[in-house]
């Protein structure tokens, strides 16, 4: 049985992060629209079967350029929502200490020291001054 299933994926694509996501949306989908009794109940079955199809139509895919650029536009996107999202969690935690300012020129994010009172502010990467209330 094993030998028959290598024989079978040979030359195939296989399961990487962006089928484990679909099949999560489609595990998600199908439990969402067992609760709703409504139009929505099936929008998300529909949803949950498009979603496997197109997991099991990548997994037996012999195309694994687009594969693969599908898996590292997903990667991408998930990659950068994780930063900001992790970057919103460290600002709310310094949030008691510090405040954040963008700078004027460039729009980074600066953070100075709280109960500092009128201070200027140096932005770190163009080097604008500007002054501030800390």
């Amino acid at each position: 049985m094993r030998n028959w299933l290598q024989r079978v994926m040979a030359g195939r694509y296989g399961v990487d992060e962006y089928s484990r996501f679909l099949n999560i949306v489609a595990l998600v989908s199908l439990v969402l629209s067992i609760l709703f009794n409504n139009g929505l109940s099936v929008f998300f079955w529909l949803l949950a079967i498009i979603s496997l199809v197109w997991t099991y139509f990548r997994m037996f895919s012999r195309n694994t350029y687009k594969r693969r650029a599908e898996n590292n536009a997903y990667l991408t996107i998930r990659y950068s929502m994780t930063r900001k999202l992790s970057g919103l969690k460290q600002r709310m935690q310094q949030k008691r200490y510090y405040r954040f300012y963008k700078c004027p020129k460039c729009g980074i994010t600066t953070r100075v020291p709280k109960g500092k009172g009128k201070i200027r502010i140096t932005c770190p990467k163009c080097g604008e001054i500007f002054q501030r209330k800390s």
